[in-house]
């Protein structure tokens, strides 16, 4: 899998490709779809395949204020697309430049000359160029100007709702990792450098792997049964703490992921951590006694979800 920019240029085994177009931040099973049929194009008429996404996330860039709310980094996605059989991930940085560009230009400029796309699969909701003053009407009339062939994919219905990013982040949000496991069709997972903490898990008798969440979209505070993933490729079943910590002061919002039957050092390793089960909403507590009695409970409760 290459990661690929338009200021690094587009390498001459890749011109001609099928290119899927989207943000794709979480890759559910709507992008799945459009990405999915870009990959078949690529197949049957023997052309690679690139999966396009934008970063920062155009909301982002319009709204720099807004709340975390991002399901994926670039390495997730990246991985995710070469997992689902892409070629390359071409990454659009979403910059003054591209905010200005026209459609046309979109279409002409940077598809058709700077990336030498043969095709295009995209949502049917799909829009782009300044103001966003493109949609899939426009995409396939241009491209059908300019040799791109352009194709939509209807919209991937759950309950007769369209899948989407915004649902997920809902679903998380309130903690129903069912329905957002479900729309992903994977656990929500949270990856990061473990940062060295102040320990007290581990005086608690439950050493705990500390991530900070950045830019990812808060699930509701608690406690979680979870698969953490080491960097060596090793899964571990475990359970972690997600929110402030309000029994202690001052407040801190981490990740605590308690690796089961686990002894090893994980300081200044990328892990991920995939949150497999809600468990409680987390609680300030009067006593570390009874803190460590909940956890406890909390570990017998992960245990028996992770069976």
């Amino acid at each position: 899998m290459q990661r690929l920019s338009l200021a690094g240029g587009i390498p001459d085994d890749l011109r001609g490709s099928i290119v899927a177009l989207g943000n794709f931040d979480g890759f559910h099973l709507g992008h799945q779809a459009v990405a999915g049929r870009a990959i078949q194009r690529g197949f049957h008429e023997r052309r690679p395949v690139i999966v396009a996404t934008f970063d920062p996330h155009p909301v982002r860039y319009f709204k720099p204020d807004l709340p975390p709310f991002r399901l994926t980094t670039l390495d997730q996605r990246e991985e995710l697309f070469a997992h689902a059989g892409a070629d390359a991930m071409l990454v659009f940085e979403f910059d003054e430049m591209l905010r200005s560009t026209s459609a046309e230009d979109f279409v002409v400029e940077l598809l058709g000359k700077r990336i030498g796309a043969a095709g295009v699969v995209t949502g049917d909701d799909f829009t782009f160029g300044k103001q966003r003053g493109g949609n899939v009407e426009l995409l396939r009339t241009l491209g059908a100007e300019h040799g791109i062939a352009a194709e939509t994919v209807a919209p991937v219905l759950l309950d007769g709702t369209r899948i989407s990013s915004g649902r997920i982040r809902e679903a998380l949000a309130a903690g129903d990792l069912a329905t957002a496991t479900h729309l992903l069709s994977r656990d929500y997972t949270i990856a990061g450098t473990v940062q060295r903490g102040d320990q007290r898990g581990r005086e608690l008798g439950y050493p705990t792997a500390n991530l900070t969440m950045g830019d990812y979209q808060r699930p509701k505070y608690g406690i979680y049964a979870v698969r953490v993933t080491l960097d060596d490729g090793s899964e571990h079943p475990g359970v972690a703490s997600l929110g402030i910590r309000p029994t202690f002061d001052p407040p801190q919002e981490l990740l605590e992921a308690h690796l089961f039957d686990f002894d090893g050092g994980l300081y200044g390793r990328r892990i991920d951590v995939a949150l497999h089960g809600f468990i409680r909403e987390e609680l300030k507590f009067d006593s570390l006694d009874a803190l460590i009695d909940e956890m406890r409970r909390d570990e017998a409760a992960a245990r028996k979800l992770l069976a």
